[in-house]
């Protein structure tokens, strides 16, 4: 799903490159898929931001894959080494109903919880297809859908996909400005891809997770020639990204201690 998605999204220089996917073993979670990513958004950002971006950069995105927990997080602006995204994902059997699935130091922080229903909520209207419509699509290898209202109290089976956000921005001016804007654009990029997740479900019923690793490797090569061969045309072009000391509206003195902003997203979906 996330490579399709990933290729869907990706044009022109814009979108996701592979660098890396593969095995890891880690001692505490056992075996995993390691998979490290650059994601060019330049053309996605909104205008104020553009201002005071480089013409190309990139977000550098670092997973680690130890099913039913995830992380992603190391994700690093290639040009402002102070602005990184951390994302923890824990999948249970349930319709979102633990409010504890997190490490508890984690109760005194500031956080928002938001229930995302992959059905009823409203995406941008740019990402919206007939086929992907939950209201309306039905599966026709595993019955599962029509979703209608109230789902989630009566869908089965079911599972809920936990994901705690932070967002860290250490720019005096900027900071609660751009960190509330990455929550949204996260909640809405994984809104869609909880619903593709869904209507693409005759898609992947049958992968054998060989068959996955072969269609990702498939797609990850078509997305990095769509993504890296525009770049490389680019640089003969287009001077090199400037250092966050280029921009005008930052110095040192406008740096502040960051504090710690949290969001802890609950997906419901059904598989």
């Amino acid at each position: 799903m996330i490579s399709k998605h990933s290729h869907e999204q990706s044009d022109r220089g814009e979108g996701v490159e592979v660098v890396q996917n593969e095995p890891f073993e880690d001692p505490e979670h056992g075996q995993g898929q390691f998979t490290e990513k650059r994601v060019y958004l330049n053309s996605k950002l909104p205008s104020w931001a553009r201002a005071v971006v480089p013409k190309i950069f990139y977000v550098t995105e670092k997973a680690w894959n130890y099913y039913p927990y995830t992380i992603t997080g190391r994700q690093r602006c290639s040009f402002l080494p102070k602005f990184s995204i951390h994302i923890e994902t824990k999948y249970e059997d349930n319709k979102g109903i633990n409010d504890n699935i997190f490490d508890n130091e984690l109760k005194d922080q500031e956080r928002e919880v938001c229930f995302v229903d992959i059905a009823y909520d409203e995406i941008p209207e740019r990402y919206y297809k007939d086929s992907e419509d939950l209201r309306y699509f039905k599966s026709e290898k595993t019955s599962r859908g029509i979703l209608q209202e109230g789902w989630r109290d009566t869908q089965d089976p079911i599972m809920c996909s936990y994901k705690l956000v932070t967002v860290k921005f250490e720019v005096w001016g900027l900071q609660t400005r751009v960190e509330q804007f990455v929550h949204k654009v996260i909640r809405d990029v994984l809104l869609l891809g909880h619903r593709q997740a869904f209507a693409w479900v005759d898609e992947w019923i049958d992968m054998t997770l060989d068959d996955v690793r072969d269609y990702e490797r498939n797609m990850h090569e078509k997305t990095n020639i769509k993504v890296v061969n525009y770049h490389e045309q680019q640089e003969h072009s287009t001077p090199k990204p400037s250092s966050l000391d280029d921009i005008e509206i930052h110095d040192k003195a406008s740096v502040c201690p960051f504090s710690l902003s949290l969001s802890f997203i609950t997906f419901i979906w059904c598989l």
